[in-house]
Order: structure tokens, then sequence, then C-alpha cells
């Protein structure tokens, strides 16, 4: 029997103690613990998302241990909970949800023991819809349908002005735009603005990167496109460890629950490989959310969205509206913190690091400047 949320008398808004911080780590490890025990990446994962997001430290293999003498049922974790609405209890699901997905295969028995938590937490209506997959040989897909059940459940076309496409250019919210001048025009336009404004920022990064401008040939889907800005400024290069971080930080910054699927569709693409395709433009590329080094990374992402003032749609943004703005300002409009000691150390760049840029996209910009009669002067070069 679910749990109902409390009323604005009862519900409880201060950040969780230690005693709850524990509650929450057993009631995680609860449901999203195969039958052999956690992996070695869950692990990695749990610490260091609690260790971002509550500034507690849990030791995962100890919380199992102690759950294997004293079981916690999905029903009296909720009941420990009973305090708290549905924006923390939502929070947790989407823990469990992160280390459930880097499950491969994925027990059904997990994904089914997920689902209840999320159900006895009244959470059921709320994120069944962004959450649940199908089974395909014992494996839950993490290719929920995205475009119907996740962000984009309630996209159109005739309300996406934020993207600045020219009318009936934009099929479809992943589709390219490829034959859109004054789009380009736009976008190429940002190379005049001040050195240090977030739009001047947008025009390097994509020149040295050999980037094409949305609305010309061979560019990225201008939804896709949105995130591009969130590089510049949240300081994360372009290296798919990085695109990581981006989207763990976009998901994380919105309150609205249906912006983890696109988390979700990223680790799905670059460490399961569970989904082959996404977001128009990405490929599968396993393994690079286990790598040394990223649970830091990830979980710090998290904890800087986090941190930002209020609820925030990165991917609804108007960016060109702010374009002309320093980035620096924003960030302190946005009470943006910046990386974790933990996370550099961990190997967390920016787009203009050593390390902050791939190689292919390191010809590719190099490619761009000698065709434009340039001196290339990119990421990479220190």
């Amino acid at each position: 029997m679910p749990v109902p949320l409390p009323d604005a008398a009862s519900v409880l808004l201060l950040p969780p103690d230690a005693a709850e911080v524990a509650t929450v780590a057993r009631g995680v490890i609860s449901a999203v613990a195969p039958e052999a025990g956690l992996t070695g990446l869950q692990q990695t994962l749990l610490a260091a998302m609690f260790h971002s997001l509550t500034g507690f430290d849990i030791d995962p293999a100890a919380v199992q241990a102690g759950l294997a003498e004293k079981p916690y049922s999905a029903q009296e974790f909720a009941q420990d909970l009973h305090r708290r609405n549905a924006a923390f209890r939502g929070r947790v699901v989407q823990m469990m949800f992160t280390t459930e997905l880097v499950l491969d295969p994925l027990p059904a028995a997990v994904a089914g023991r997920v689902a209840e938590f999320a159900a006895e937490l009244a959470l059921h209506d709320d994120l069944e819809d962004v959450l649940h997959a199908s089974a395909d040989r014992g494996r839950r897909l993490a290719a929920i349908d995205f475009d119907r059940n996740g962000y984009l459940h309630d996209f159109d076309l005739g309300h996406a002005g934020h993207l600045h496409v020219g009318d009936g250019a934009l099929h479809g919210p992943w589709a390219p735009v490829e034959d859109d001048p004054a789009l380009a025009g736009r976008w190429a336009s940002l190379g005049g603005l001040p050195v240090g404004t977030l739009g001047r920022g947008v025009y390097e990064f994509y020149k040295t990167r050999g980037f094409s401008f949305p609305g010309s040939p061979g560019s990225a889907p201008p939804l896709l496109a949105q995130h591009d800005w969130v590089h510049i400024l949240a300081d994360y290069g372009t290296r798919v460890e990085s695109e990581i971080e981006v989207f763990a930080f976009i998901a994380r910054a919105n309150d609205d629950l249906h912006a983890f699927s696109l988390l979700a569709m990223v680790v799905s693409l670059f460490e399961t490989g569970a989904l082959a395709t996404g977001a128009g433009l990405f490929e599968a590329d396993r393994g690079h959310l286990s790598q040394p080094g990223m649970a830091a990374r990830f979980g710090d992402a998290l904890r800087r969205a986090a941190l930002c003032s209020g609820s925030n749609d990165f991917m609804a943004t108007d960016w060109f509206a702010v374009a002309d703005k320093p980035v620096e300002v924003l960030r302190k409009e946005l009470m943006l913190p910046g990386k974790s000691d933990a996370a550099l150390r961990a190997g967390s760049v920016g787009p203009w690091d050593v390390g902050g840029i791939s190689p292919f996209q390191l010809d590719a910009g190099r490619k761009l400047a000698e065709a434009e009669g340039r001196e290339y002067a990119g990421p990479g070069l220190g």
C-alpha cells in the first residue's frame, strides 16, 4: 500500500541528517543489489553519489552486509520516509534507477524491486512513464521510449521558439536541420560577441572542434545543440566522459523528474550500450561511466546542479537571449559552484583544457582552421 505524501503541516524540508542518509542508503541498496551482491561499479557510484549529494559517506558493502542479517522492505522504507515530499522521494528513486541501469544484463528481480520501492513511495504514477521499460532476454531496456515518455513527453514543435528554427524546418525533436541559413547565421553571429561571453565561448567551442552550426549541412539537431551551451557554462569538455557529466548536470538541475530520462539515455548509450543510438546523433560506446574516476566526476556534476538556484531546464532555455552575458556573471546568477577537488583530481576537464577534446574533434578543428585560412588555437595544445 503506497505511503501517501505528507501535507504542508507535516512535510520535512530540512536536509537529511546522518541517520536519515543511512536509512536512504539501506533502502536504495535493498532495491538495486543483484542476488550476487552489488557490483563494483554500483558500489563506487553509490559511494560517490551519497558523498556528493548529502555530504555524508556510506560504505555500500557494509550496508549490504547489514541487510543480509536484517532485510529492509519497500514498505518499511516508505514508512521511514513518510514525511518526505515527492521531490525528495523522486531523487531517491532516481538514485535507484541510476545504479540499476548500469547492470548488464539487468536482472528482472532488480527491476521488479525498484518498481516496488517506487510504488510504495507513492511515485508510481509520477515516474512510471519515465522509467518503465520492457524486458528483452533478461535485460531491461534503458531505452524506454524517450521521445514519448521521457523528457520529450510534452514536446511541441509549435512551441520550440527557443531553438530559433525557421517555420516548418523542424520535423521532430531530435531531427537535424541542415538547410536553414538564418539559423546558421544566428549561430555564426556569436563570433562577434566579446571574449568571455557565453555566446563567444560557444562560437569558439564549435570552431575548435570543427562542428557545423545548426542550420547548416552536417550539423547536430538544434535540440541537441542546446546542451553545447552547458559545456561552456558548467566547464565540461567534449570527450564521452565529459558528455556524461554534462547530462548528469542537466538532468539534476531540472526539478521535472522527466528530465531524468536524458541521463538514463546517456548511461544506456555510454555505459551498457543498451541503447544503440540517441538524441539524433549519439551512438553507443560502452564502458565510459566505469572508467577510473568517473564516479567522482558523475557525483560532482549532480552536486553542482543540485546547488544551482531554482529549477533550470537547460534544454528549453533560449540561450541567445543571454549569449551576450559574461560566463562568470551567469554562473553567479545561477549560484553555480565550482568543481570539487575530488572531481578535478579524477580528471574532470573543461572545454579548453588539455584532454577536454577528443582526437577526432581536434583533427576536425585543425582542418576547419586550415580551410578557413586561419591559425588553429584550441584545447589540447598545452
